[in-house]
């Protein structure tokens, strides 16, 4: 995880240099809405791998997958604009919260009889975009 973070600091000097004209608090929201860009782009290379585009533009998951990526190295970027000492730390922590039902799973799946019910639990959890209560 090093690595990824190392060349994000790279990157991010490379684009506040050159957003350097712009003030700290528009260059930030700027690198967030570009976070919405990527994605839907990768939304609308999905729609035209599905056929579902007016413009004709055949897609493939590479590409896709390419835009995702395209998000997650915007948002990664956004996080260190907002915060150059302390993203790494903040983005452990979230990702460590946010995938606790999957270690807790994990486990589970390990204790004979659990796995199916609190699999099945984290899921519909995750749907509906809930974080799960204590003891959950």
């Amino acid at each position: 995880m090093d690595a990824l973070w190392d060349n994000i600091e790279k990157l991010s000097a490379v684009c506040r240099a050159a957003g350097a004209h712009l003030p700290d608090g528009e260059l930030k929201a700027l690198q967030v809405g570009k976070v919405a860009e990527e994605a839907g782009e990768a939304m609308h290379a999905l729609h035209g791998l599905k056929g579902l585009t007016t413009c004709c533009d055949d897609h493939a998951w590479s590409e896709v997958q390419n835009d995702l990526v395209g998000a997650v190295i915007a948002a990664l970027l956004a996080m260190h604009y907002i915060d150059p000492t302390g993203a790494r730390a903040t983005f452990d922590e979230i990702l460590h919260h946010r995938t606790r039902r999957g270690r807790e799973a994990a486990t589970s799946a390990e204790k004979p009889g659990h796995a199916v019910g609190r699999a099945h639990q984290a899921r519909s959890t995750v749907m509906l975009g809930h974080e799960p209560t204590a003891g959950t």
